[in-house]
């Protein structure tokens, strides 16, 4: 589950690849390649990041068919915490509007109101980050439970992997002395000054604190306000639902969660690009990483 986040595989990571030698480039610089990532986390990596895609956009078709979200038990339709919808505007022309605890914001063309066959329409998000495009809670609800379960066992499958080899405790828990270090470490990240040499085959603290909020917090948080929602799991749990508050209110941590696993993707991403784009993309085809001293 947690692949999806990973830089590095530090339990193979002093390994140098049998058929790879240290080499030096034209400019002198030293270069070893080791062997990054296993075969399990580069696999559960990557069907990660398609179902991250897929929930997302299916799960957004879900919320097109009551684009508005709640807290408590009940919908209180005069007091969304967040509406996407459209309305009239003085010169009798319509405009799409994102109501955001009791706050308006005009949002024409990318949410509330925007164009599907050539003309606009009201819906929360727009077609184009919709699956399917056109307006089918039940084909949607097919795509979203589908890719729920290979989300899950595929999440259990890392997690398994992870905490066999020890690898959760032994590289992913921050020690203290990195602790002391946060702070340098986030300024060092605000200056987009990634580590290089042998300690980028490291986690520095940041890593490890992001991705133990994303495996510890935000997946766990994600899964189980989904079966908050779920009239068949209610009936057997009934505690979980209120455990969030009321079924609305899963209904809104389930949102902003899965919201912000979509920002750590991006950032991550961001990170990747920045810093080395090609030599990391490589480590999790083909395990293979260059570290240059």
């Amino acid at each position: 589950m947690a692949a999806a986040t990973a830089n590095t595989d530090e339990e193979t990571q002093a390994q140098v690849v049998p058929d790879e030698r240290q080499s030096r480039t034209p400019h002198g610089t030293r270069r070893r390649i080791t062997y990054r990532h296993s075969v399990i986390v580069r696999l559960t990596h990557w069907i990660n990041a398609a179902c991250i895609v897929f929930l997302l956009m299916s799960g957004l078709q879900i919320f097109n068919a009551h684009p508005a979200l709640y807290w408590g038990n009940a919908s209180n339709f005069e007091q969304p915490l967040l509406s996407l919808h459209a309305e009239i505007n003085s010169d009798e022309t319509p405009v799409g509007v994102a109501q955001v605890f009791g706050h308006t914001f005009p949002t024409t063309g990318v949410l509330g109101l925007s164009e599907y066959n050539g003309r606009l329409v009201e819906r929360g998000f727009p077609a184009w980050i919709t699956i399917p495009p056109q307006p089918d809670l039940a084909t949607g609800r097919v795509w979203h439970f589908f890719f729920v379960w290979v989300f899950v066992v595929n999440g259990l499958i890392y997690l398994g992997y992870t905490l066999l080899t020890r690898h959760f405790w032994r590289d992913l828990w921050p020690t203290r002395e990195q602790l002391r270090h946060f702070g340098a470490s986030l300024l060092d990240h605000l200056r987009l000054r990634f580590p290089r040499g042998e300690e980028a085959t490291r986690y520095n603290v940041l890593q490890k604190l992001t991705y133990l909020a994303v495996v510890l917090v935000l997946l766990p948080l994600v899964v189980a306000t989904g079966l908050a929602m779920s009239p068949g799991i209610d009936a057997a749990l009934a505690w979980l639902p209120q455990l969030f508050g009321g079924r609305q209110s899963a209904r809104t941590f389930h949102f902003v969660a899965a919201w912000l696993i979509v920002l750590f993707t991006v950032v991550h991403v961001l990170a990747l690009i920045l810093s080395s784009p090609w030599n990391g993309l490589r480590s999790m085809v083909t395990g293979r990483f260059v570290v240059k001293t």
